[in-house]
């Protein structure tokens, strides 16, 4: 199926910046992943966007974003720097991810970087998720199965301290203490004041996990890479807000390109 044109969506840019864990480029040029249980494959051809799986259509509209115009939006985004960012990171697209694949994701990114998250969700996935049918993938594993574990259990993944954090973020979410659905359609400061309920959730993770999952576009993750990037070229007084409901999108321009820079060097 095609999903669009390139230009609406870089495949590389956007599972290559932070945002997801489980889309892996093959030496073929495709990327293949697991979203909702669904296996998928994304590749490019002539300037366009296609992916097979058995998922329906829609399924891919909504977790692309399709129905935005990033484009327009991005128009918002002014100033030199910000307008850099968002010239080289065209392309990126927020990715309406599941809220509890997000928020165990994200609490394994702690002080982690991306290959090493990328290895414990995969075998997180593979010692407690279903196997699909095609016998290489994994479902992501519920809450409710890794609320019944033990840090001892989560030992194969190799998550270190994150273990006792993944355990209570999944039994808060089974007992109903947090409930994803509700955070989705409050509003996102509340969504973050309630996530940092969670042991182990700080306010970098519980913003991440609000943009990706609860798809809360107001969200503006700062971490390492955002705060130096802050400080070099955003004046002192500057507040995220300022860039209206979308500031999620130019946080991915800014962490992108900042990264990026800093790698070229």
């Amino acid at each position: 199926m095609r999903l669009c044109s390139e230009k609406e969506l870089d495949i590389s840019k956007t599972f290559e910046c932070g945002q997801c864990f489980r889309w892996n480029l093959g030496a073929d040029g495709i990327y293949r992943g697991v979203v909702a249980g669904h296996y998928a494959e994304v590749s490019t051809h002539d300037g366009s966007v296609y992916i097979t799986s058995d998922a329906p259509d829609e399924l891919w509209s909504e977790y692309f974003d399709l129905s935005t115009d990033y484009a327009a939006v991005s128009k918002a985004f002014t100033g030199e720097y910000l307008e850099k960012c968002t010239e080289y990171g065209s392309g990126i697209r927020i990715l309406r991810q599941d809220g509890w694949e997000a928020l165990c994701s994200f609490i394994i990114s702690q002080c982690n970087n991306i290959s090493r998250i990328k290895g414990i969700v995969e075998r997180l996935c593979e010692n407690f998720g279903d196997k699909l049918s095609n016998g290489e993938y994994y479902t992501f594993p519920s809450a409710h199965v890794i609320s019944l574990l033990t840090p001892d259990d989560l030992s194969c993944i190799r998550a270190g301290y994150r273990a006792e954090y993944i355990i209570a973020a999944a039994q808060a979410v089974e007992n109903g203490e947090i409930d994803l659905a509700a955070l989705r359609a409050c509003d996102y400061r509340q969504a973050i004041k309630t996530l940092r309920t969670i042991r182990g959730v700080g306010e970098k993770v519980a913003n991440c996990v609000v943009l990706f999952g609860l798809w809360h576009m107001e969200a503006f993750p700062i971490d390492v890479w955002m705060r130096r990037a802050l400080k070099e070229n955003f004046p002192p007084d500057f507040k995220p807000e300022s860039l209206g409901e979308y500031a999620g999108l130019a946080q991915q321009y800014i962490f992108f390109y900042a990264r990026s820079m800093r790698r070229e060097k």
